[in-house]
């Protein structure tokens, strides 16, 4: 059985963030597109959620994003 991602917009409404933030975020590799149907970007949103939850808890300890990016792939 195929997982359905989630939308763009989907994040925006699911986890209240600015859509141009999920953009952003999207542009710099933090948060990984799973694929695309048409011309709308899918996110799988288990990733999404354990991404987002670790970019709050760098950004809260006085982390800029340049140094969380590094963080976040240096325990990949």
């Amino acid at each position: 059985m195929e997982k359905k991602g989630i939308t763009a917009q989907e994040v925006v409404s699911k986890f209240r963030i600015p859509y141009y933030t999920v953009n952003y975020y999207t542009a710099i590799g933090l948060l990984p597109v799973s694929g695309k149907i048409g011309n709308k970007r899918m996110y799988d949103e288990t990733i999404i959620k354990e991404r987002l939850k670790k970019i709050s808890e760098l950004a809260r300890e006085g982390y800029p994003l340049n140094l969380i990016q590094k963080k976040l792939f240096s325990r990949q």
